[in-house]
């Protein structure tokens, strides 16, 4: 029950409008402010009317009779308010004001009613002129017309009135006057400028219907009270102007003959008329609202309007009215004065702007072949225009007849030919153009053209004719959110024609469309437009297509002699981009599967593919275009059908592919092999100092006794052995006098004393280890023999320089095979020290190991020859002669 209360108290237009927070313009008692409906957005103009407007003018007279009195007048102010909205609603014409939500009370006591979305009134338009022209000319002074856009930004409304707009407003004027006289049988009563109003289309409408009725003596049953002109013509200095009768606007017959009569409207609006030319923009009478001053300019003829004193306006009138139009309108006598149809066919209308306006306005219900003519023709003359009336009057006159798919095509030109003559665009494309082409070719979903319908396939043609103008007034988002489907739709079309125009447009679209909306929407379509297709010329243009989606140019697609680096072109880049428009993946993964897939080999194909590779060589690895690209150049290189000069631009390519190639696999290699060498150095020196550090096992601070190691290579126990000898680890213990020398090795520089350094040094210094060329079975086995080994009674020196080194093997010392012992294994292997050399040997320092003379043939070895390149220890040089041959083996073993 609450709830219904507080309904019943809601206003309608408060809850589904937003409406402004102040008034655009002011008309009479009406504030005009901007407004939009909740759910669909549309546009409205609120018009509201507070009753506190009527109180200050009551002074002290609101107590006892004469409050009563005022307020039954301003009862009567009301009710005449609410005839002006209610006759909105039932009236309805394109030259009356569209009403969109009825008249109804407001809480504070008011009137409020929503309109089509309203500029200002003819009153307010002529105010802001003399305004202007005040301050110094037309662009003196701004608009104080100010409208909020939908984004929240102000901005200021451009209000032009010049002769193009007078004549059509008065022509649209007159023709509401012919609706009201001759179908609705209404007389106006007050037509004014402030009963006059222009909307967003600069249409001139007719409102203010607080005084119409029927004339006198009408034969048709009218609902509607005749007006009281009693009544109307007393001007109450208690209330407002504005809600009151304009004399000055008023025809003799209202105020001196007392008759209502439709020409009493065509009197008002000849003053009209003279307001638009007068300075200031006003009536001649000048009557202040006093009955009797308008009386007295009446008696006088010098007062009166007429042809002798250019009926009383300060300008000078076009000769068209003032000689045959105004004499007909500004006359005392109403026989004498024209209707409204007649004022439409006068002289004054006939130029070629108003009638092609007056044309367009008709244009419903012409016949095909008369719009045809008329479409044809109107490019002609456009730029005759005014800019105000192109962008409010004619454009969107265009915009509505796009619903004849016929005449779709040259609607079209005549759209894009406007755009063209604005000094800026946006606007209009943005609010007007893009939303329309949407709808006319889309619908709202992506439908495909059917082959038939050549009407909007011969429109969409047009679209892609101007898609760079599109392009050009329009922003990113705005350009993939209304023009992307219709290119997507023209990409799928199976009309040739369309496809072409299609993949033209791509140099424009790839320009403001995002990296995303590209490779998701646009790329993909082109691609199966390219595989799918069976037509040479749009196999052609989708490589040209993909040439420019891989950062290339119009020009890339049709210059096959350019190189990888533009070297071809003179050194000059023409205007190719940057960087690629898709990505390196895409390119690889998705571009070149395209043309490895392709059948034909056509050359105005092939030379495309050629002019594609190009810019993948660009973009791609050097290693997928080794293995990838490579094979599809040479493969499409060989194709039978191409001549010399295509085959010679194919291996050019391919010879600065493969130049690339090599470039950056040598590069590669060089920055592997540096990075290695510093590695392996690395590796080297760590590896060096740990072998010096196994310095400490040979340098007699963990020596083995000698007993100790005769018996463990010889397996005896010797005398001194005790009780615990059994276990291994105590008769393993270090002797600390016992030395023995450090090993020497054929990669290791010896250390010299002073005496044996400079000579050795400078008779071996490049000598090296030799490998024999023999396999290891050539060599003769060693043969351990069962002597005792004396030498270890002798000191070892501590001094590796008292050592006489290994001697290398020699691969001319002859060997010979020993037949194997069956006892062999029985036997322990143990080896012995050589001695050293006599004082009279020559000795070598940077020699190597070497093995003596082969044993004879009574001598014992091993089953089978064994070599090892692992240094053999080495023994002291007892002071006793050198042995040789047998002796020397035995020594040695």
């Amino acid at each position: 029950m609450f709830s219904s209360a507080l309904k019943s108290f809601t206003s309608n237009i408060s809850a589904n409008y937003s409406v402004s927070s102040a008034p655009t313009s002011i008309s009479g008692a009406w504030k005009v402010y901007d407004g939009k409906k909740k759910s669909t957005g549309k546009a409205v103009s609120v018009f509201v009317f507070d009753r506190k407007a009527l109180e200050p003018h009551s002074g002290g007279l609101s107590r006892g009779s004469g409050g009563s009195s005022l307020r039954k007048l301003h009862d009567e102010v009301i009710a005449r308010i609410k005839k002006e909205a209610n006759l909105l609603a039932r009236l309805r014409h394109p030259s009356i004001l569209e009403l969109a939500e009825p008249i109804e009370d407001t809480r504070s006591g008011g009137l409020m009613f929503a309109t089509e979305p309203v500029t200002a009134s003819l009153a307010g338009l002529l105010q802001e002129k003399d305004d202007q022209e005040r301050a110094g000319g037309v662009a003196g002074r701004p608009s104080r017309f100010v409208i909020e856009e939908a984004d929240g930004q102000k901005r200021r409304r451009e209000l032009e009135i010049d002769e193009l707009e007078v004549q059509k407003g008065l022509l649209q004027v007159s023709q509401g006057l012919e609706f009201l006289h001759e179908s609705a049988g209404l007389v106006h009563g007050n037509l004014t400028p402030e009963a006059i109003y222009v909307n967003v289309k600069s249409d001139w409408k007719i409102a203010g219907f607080g005084f119409a009725g029927p004339p006198d003596g009408s034969s048709g049953q009218s609902t509607m009270s005749p007006l009281s002109l009693s009544e109307a013509m007393y001007h109450d200095p208690r209330l407002p102007r504005s809600v009151q009768l304009d004399l000055d606007y008023t025809s003799p017959d209202f105020a001196m003959d007392n008759n209502i009569s439709t020409s009493a409207d065509m009197f008002s609006l000849g003053l009209l008329l003279l307001a638009l030319y007068n300075s200031p923009h006003i009536s001649p009478i000048r009557s202040n609202n006093n009955l009797s001053t308008y009386k007295r300019l009446f008696s006088s003829s010098s007062t009166t309007p007429s042809t002798t004193n250019n009926f009383l306006c300060s300008r000078p009138l076009p000769n068209d009215l003032k000689s045959a139009v105004l004499p007909r309108l500004i006359t005392r006598r109403p026989a004498q004065r024209m209707n409204a149809r007649e004022f439409q066919q006068s002289a004054f209308f006939d130029n070629i702007l108003v009638s092609s306006i007056r044309f367009l306005d008709a244009l419903p219900a012409k016949t095909p072949n008369e719009k045809t003519q008329f479409m044809r023709g109107l490019p002609k003359i456009l730029d005759q225009f005014p800019k105000s009336v192109l962008d409010k009057k004619v454009l969107p006159a265009l915009l509505e007849e796009t619903k004849d798919r016929e005449l779709l095509s040259l609607i079209l030109q005549n759209v894009f030919k406007i755009v063209q003559i604005f000094p800026s665009s946006q606007r209009a494309m943005s609010d007007k153009i893009l939303p329309q082409l949407k709808v006319i070719f889309t619908n709202g979903s992506k439908v495909g053209i059917a082959e038939r319908d050549t009407a909007k396939v011969a429109g969409l043609a047009v679209l892609l004719e101007n898609m760079a103008l599109i392009g050009d007034n329009c922003n990113g988002k705005e350009f993939k959110d209304y023009m992307l489907p219709i290119i997507i739709l023209g990409l799928e079309s199976p009309t040739h024609a369309i496809v072409h125009k299609s993949l033209s447009c791509l140099p424009t679209i790839l320009s403001i469309l995002d990296f995303s909306s590209i490779k998701n929407e646009l790329f993909p379509t082109v691609a199966s437009v390219f595989s799918k297709t069976n037509s040479l010329g749009i196999k052609v243009r989708g490589l040209e297509a993909l040439v420019i989606l891989c950062g290339g140019s119009e020009e890339d697609s049709t210059d096959v002699g350019n190189d990888l680096d533009g070297a071809g072109n003179g050194g000059k880049k023409s205007n190719a981009r940057n960087s690629a428009v898709l990505d390196k993946y895409t390119v690889q993964e998705k571009v070149v599967p395209l043309l490895k897939a392709m059948k034909t080999k056509e050359p105005a194909v092939m030379m495309a593919a050629l002019a594609v590779l190009r810019q993948v060589g660009k973009i791609a690895d050097a290693e997928f275009l080794a293995m990838e690209t490579l094979p599809i150049l040479w493969s499409f290189s060989l194709g039978p059908l191409l001549n010399l000069r295509q085959f010679q631009a194919f291996m050019e390519l391919i010879k600065t592919i493969s130049s690339r190639i090599e470039q950056e696999q040598i590069r590669k290699l060089k920055e592997i092999s540096s990075a290695s060498s510093q590695s392996t150095d690395h590796t080297r020196n760590n590896d060096l100092m740990s072998i010096g550090s196994t310095d400490g096992f040979f340098n007699g601070s963990d020596n083995i006794g000698e007993n100790d190691f005769e018996r463990l290579v010889l397996g005896k126990k010797t005398a001194n052995e005790g009780a615990n000898a059994s276990i291994p680890g105590d008769t393993l213990k270090p002797q600390a006098n016992a030395h023995f020398p450090e090993p020497t090795f054929s990669w290791q520089t010896q250390q010299l004393n002073s005496g044996q350094g400079h000579n050795m040094a400078a008779t071996n210094s490049q000598s090296r280890t030799i490998t024999p060329d023999q396999p290891l079975s050539g060599f003769t086995p060693l043969r351990p023999t069962p002597n005792t080994i004396t030498s270890y009674s002798n000191p070892v020196p501590n001094d590796i320089t008292s050592f006489t080194p290994i001697q290398p093997l020699k691969a001319s010392s002859p060997w010979s095979p020993i037949p194997a012992q069956p006892s062999m294994l029985q036997q322990q292997s143990t080896f012995s020290i050589p001695p050293p050399p006599q004082q009279n040997q020559a000795t070598n320092a940077f020699s190597n190991f070497s093995l003596p003379p082969p044993p004879s043939a009574s001598t014992q070895g091993f089953g089978s020859s064994t070599l090892t390149n692992a240094p053999m220890p080495l023994r002291p040089n007892p002071p006793q002669q050198t042995k040789s041959g047998l002796d020397a083996y035995e020594s040695l073993l």
